[in-house]
């Protein structure tokens, strides 16, 4: 007979108790059951954004083509070429007498929009509406619409058009300040023309730079060619963005998807619906960023704001104060965290609007009072013609250390570079050729000290530490930059 330890059978027993009472259970299980308890269910949000969400096709006009043989042909012969076959034999009819044909219309596109308001404004891509003659809007009860587009924006790719029907399912505008990056998020659209199909992810980033004018919403949910113009969905039901681009190197879908935040799609949507175009704010000047090696020599601290390259002449900027060198750090008292924001904040200012810019100049901050312009459409610029051979000054040797040889510059040079003094560098090597530094730079700019002739340059380079690095302000062309020499380096 087995002898049970007392110790072992009151433990036992409690065991017992405790999983009889349903205190204790499989804990294996438990976890995994919370945790799908909390993944989310998408379909309530279908059911009640789906009927709200469009297919838009575009068609355009083609001149027909006179048929010179079998039908489909060219697209045959250009296949065998494409991929590097031999040509077979093909049969050729006998040409027909060239008539004149009716223009055609061609299938152009597919993409997706949304229902904005119930009287029938739908809003969707530029892009997808870009080019057509033609705008067709199927809704999700199958009945079809010939739109008109009421006006789109390039720069946003936010298209507004206007179907006659009344009473449609209009979306909610959600707040996108209250988007949380890891968010779940859903998109419903047409992908590759398949209507109302459902992808989800989650929010990736916000505010993400493209070089647009617009911060974008980065995400995973899955985009295709037909999303675009289609809603970013929260998961309260609201639209927070329009599916707009994606990140891919194959052309399909790999992971990174972009959507223009509905805050900012609204406001261009308002002034398309009102006078049919965007009006947007400039100032008149060509800018960069900042390196934070740049930021450190200038004494600027982080590489925050805005780097002014170039100031157009009689702009607004110019007509502030605004010089080539400054570092805009604010516009109307919101900082300029990289230089990206700063047309932003421009751009969406009402021409006419009275602005302080705070630039960073020379050790210091200035406010300058700017009187906001209307943005125009962008021209080439003129390049200049060469101006007529001069002797070139003696060059001064006073800042050898640096790799540098200056000369003064001539009235022509000045005129050309648009500079009213600085030095011309007549060569750059060691140190000044490792920051970046060549022949013809105007330097206007040492040290943070304006130098307008060479007197003025050699005085600044003989008060300086030759061990540390210098800061050097230059003109190339039509550009203003900043270069960091590096003695000995």
């Amino acid at each position: 007979m087995r002898t049970l330890n007392m110790r072992s059978v009151r433990v036992w027993g409690m065991a017992t108790m405790l999983i009889a009472s349903g205190v204790v259970g499989f804990a294996p299980v438990t976890p995994a059951l919370a945790q799908t308890r909390t993944l989310p269910d998408f379909t309530d949000l279908v059911d009640q954004v789906g009927p709200s969400v469009v297919n838009i096709r575009t068609l355009e006009k083609v001149a027909a083509r006179s048929q010179q043989g079998t039908p489909g042909e060219e697209e045959m012969l250009e296949f065998f070429k494409r991929f590097g076959l031999p040509i077979p034999n093909i049969p050729r009819q006998a040409p027909r007498q060239n008539r004149p044909q009716p223009d055609e219309e061609q299938p152009r596109g597919v993409g997706s929009g949304f229902i904005l308001t119930s009287d029938g404004v739908i809003m969707t891509n530029a892009h997808v509406v870009e080019g057509a003659d033609e705008v067709l809007v199927t809704l999700t009860d199958k009945r079809e619409f010939k739109a008109r587009i009421i006006g789109s924006d390039k720069r946003t790719d936010v298209a507004v058009v206007k179907i006659d029907a009344s009473g449609l399912p209009a979306v909610k505008v959600g707040d996108v300040s209250r988007l949380r990056v890891g968010e779940w998020v859903m998109a419903i659209g047409s992908p590759f023309g398949l209507e109302n199909t459902v992808t989800a992810g989650i929010v990736s980033a916000k505010q993400r730079d493209t070089g647009d004018y617009l911060p974008f919403i980065q995400t995973d949910v899955a985009i295709n060619p037909g999303n675009s113009g289609g809603p970013l969905i929260n998961m309260r039901g609201e639209v927070v963005g329009i599916n707009s681009q994606i990140y891919s190197r194959s052309g399909g879908f790999m992971g990174i998807s972009f959507s223009i935040p509905m805050d900012e799609a609204v406001r261009v949507s308002d002034q398309l619906r009102n006078a049919g175009r965007v009006t947007r704010g400039r100032i008149g000047v060509q800018i960069d960023q900042v390196s934070k090696e740049v930021a450190e020599s200038i004494g600027l601290g982080k590489p925050v704001g805005a780097l002014v390259r170039a100031v157009e002449a009689g702009s607004p900027a110019e007509k502030a104060g605004v010089e080539a060198g400054d570092i805009i750090t604010k516009f109307d008292g919101k900082a300029i965290e990289k230089s990206s924001d700063l047309p932003r904040l421009v751009g969406s200012t009402k021409p006419g609007t009275k602005s302080v810019v705070t630039v960073f100049r020379r050790g210091n901050s200035k406010d300058l009072s700017v009187v906001i312009a209307e943005i125009e459409p962008d021209t080439a610029v003129a390049s200049k013609a060469p101006g007529r051979a001069e002797t070139k000054p003696k060059a001064s040797t006073a800042a050898q250390v640096y790799g540098l040889a200056v000369s003064e510059l001539t009235d022509a040079q000045k005129k050309e570079a648009s500079v009213k003094g600085g030095v011309r560098v007549e060569a750059a090597v060691e140190a000044a050729g490792r920051a970046g530094l060549r022949e013809g730079d105007v330097i206007t700019q040492l040290a943070n000290t304006e130098v307008a002739s060479v007197k003025e340059f050699d005085a600044v380079v003989a008060k300086l530490d030759k061990s540390k690095p210098v800061n050097v302000l230059f003109r190339r062309g039509e550009w203003t930059q900043y270069a960091v020499i590096r003695p000995g380096k």
